[in-house]
């Protein structure tokens, strides 16, 4: 397997098509993979993001942000997106991610990392549970955490 490296400015490109292959999949909106590469290698410049590159097309991306945390000096990661491409799902270029994911999360200061996913994909679901993520306040019993949005 092909190891995960941060992607820098010049890397928005490919970014960008990744990103975007990823919303056309679920058949969400996007817009077209230039438009994409040039948020990306903007929020990249101003340090907002990381952006983690996995696979030789490269094949996978994840996305990190930073919040202030209320409760806690370290601040929250958040994992805004995640995703390999479908003809290598399965050979870990996902369980990469999100380690590598996880460790910039450290190194950007964070205390914890927070992500959201379909109820319906099940596949993502068992890699974070795996990895140690929940979706229960508190405790393994405890009651269900949900993700509410809104658009304004």
């Amino acid at each position: 397997m092909d190891t995960v490296r941060r992607a820098g400015e010049a890397d928005a490109p490919a970014a960008g098509r990744l990103l975007h292959d990823f919303n056309a999949e679920f058949e969400e909106y996007t817009p077209p993979p230039e438009v994409v590469a040039v948020r990306v290698s903007e929020l990249l410049a101003q340090g907002a993001i990381a952006v983690l590159l996995a696979g030789e097309g490269p094949d996978g991306i994840a996305v990190i942000s930073k919040r202030p945390a209320l409760f806690s000096g370290g601040g929250v990661a958040l994992l805004e997106e995640l995703y390999v491409a479908p003809a290598l799902r399965g050979a870990g270029l996902g369980r990469a991610l999100l380690q590598a994911a996880m460790e910039v999360a450290r190194e950007m200061g964070a205390g914890s990392i927070e992500l959201n996913t379909g109820e319906t994909d099940r596949a993502a679901r068992g890699l974070y549970e795996a990895t140690g993520f929940t979706n229960r306040e508190g405790t393994p019993d405890g009651p269900r955490m949900l993700f509410y949005e809104r658009e304004l």
